[in-house]
């Protein structure tokens, strides 16, 4: 019988790093790994301009890149900066089956290798989870691994990204991966200096994922202004000195001053301290648009649990463990029941702000560190 799980994430998000270009796009939702997207961006710079996204298990936008453009998938994620696309290679892992989508140089008249006496190939550069180094043909090498265990690696170049004939063609920094553990590319989109955003110097952005309960699975990405913004409630995203050191803070990470949760009218005990960053950097909530579950600090998931068992506690399965790390488990035909006896859960916010996991959404994942957001419910 199919376990399940709860999990969460943001119905929509907005964003605001920087300043200076403006467009918007539309957006796909699909659980499986269908990987059909078009394009129609505004001429306008005040304007918004959209890209379709698909879902499976990620949010999938279809960027064009290179001269003539090949249309490349490319994971929207907002916990990593370098962007990567896929290109002839290699897949290291055999479980991964479905089609990939290669990016060919060879047909690309403004592709370029980085060379390795360049600074961003100096082994010390921090923006890279492993040291830059020099290939045998003296390109610079890349390694970047994630949080989850998956990687990818190549060399760093330089491309165009072209998103409509009236808007600028952009030349950005890129990495080429020949191996990884992926079927499709990357698209960072944190505040790093080699960020998709801080590169096109995009002065905002958003996206909006659709209720998978629903039929229509059409989702939206917006780079520059979202025309529903005026109905949405704002948060003031936590920022940190560059200057601060800590072993675990994500600086350039979307943190969100978290207060409480609640399950139904019940608000949790739970101190507000616990989604204070401490000198480590456990405590930090911050939204990863590129995670599968959503993790609390061990303060806070213990008090979700006691609650989750005190309501539906004979329902779940006895001692089992999703991933070795998801314990609230239960068979899918008690589903319903179980979403039935829970209710809303709310992750409260500043300013009233609250966002909702439904009774039909999934949850959770005890965690250790820091606190991730990731979901398809309503911001109010």
């Amino acid at each position: 019988m199919p376990l399940s799980l709860l999990f969460l994430s943001l119905f929509c998000l907005l964003f605001s790093p920087s300043n200076s270009l403006s467009l918007s796009l539309p957006l796909t939702y699909h659980s499986v790994s269908s990987q059909e997207a078009s394009l129609s961006l505004s001429s306008k710079t005040k304007s918004h301009g959209k890209f379709p996204f698909q879902y499976s298990n990620a949010l999938v936008v279809s960027v064009p890149i290179g001269s003539p453009p090949q249309q490349m998938d490319m994971v929207v994620d907002t916990g990593s900066q370098l962007s990567w696309i896929q290109c002839h290679g290699k897949v290291r892992r055999k479980s991964v089956k479905p089609m990939i989508n290669w990016f060919d140089p060879y047909l690309s008249s403004s592709f370029s290798f980085l060379p390795c006496n360049t600074t961003l190939c100096r082994p010390r550069i921090p923006d890279f989870t492993l040291p830059t180094s020099c290939d045998p043909t003296r390109h610079c090498h890349y390694s970047y691994f994630y949080a989850d265990g998956t990687l990818a690696e190549g060399n760093l170049v330089t491309e165009k990204f072209t998103f409509s004939n009236s808007l600028t063609t952009r030349s950005l920094l890129l990495g080429c991966a020949t191996a990884s553990t992926q079927n499709r590319g990357m698209l960072g989109m944190n505040t790093g200096r080699l960020s998709f955003i801080s590169q096109a110097k995009i002065s905002k952005f958003s996206y909006c994922v659709p209720d998978r309960t629903g039929s229509d699975l059409t989702g939206l990405f917006y780079l520059g202004d979202n025309p529903n913004s005026a109905k949405f409630k704002y948060v003031n995203m936590l920022t940190f000195p560059k200057s601060r050191l800590s072993p675990n803070l994500d600086k350039s990470a979307y943190t969100l001053p978290m207060k409480g949760i609640r399950i139904g009218n019940n608000k949790l005990n739970i101190s507000p301290a616990v989604f204070k960053p401490d000198p480590s950097g456990a405590g930090q909530t911050m939204i990863d648009s590129g995670s599968d579950l959503t993790y609390l600090v061990d303060e806070a998931y213990s008090k979700v649990r006691e609650e989750m068992v005190r309501l539906v506690g004979p329902m779940m399965k006895k001692g089992y463990e999703y991933a070795a790390v998801a314990d609230m488990c239960f068979d899918g035909a008690v589903a319903a029941a179980v979403g039935r006896r829970i209710g809303d859960m709310w992750f409260q916010f500043e300013n009233g702000v609250e966002i909702l996991v439904g009774e039909r959404g999934r949850v959770i994942d005890g965690s250790g560190g820091r606190g991730e957001v990731r979901g398809d419910r309503t911001v109010r």
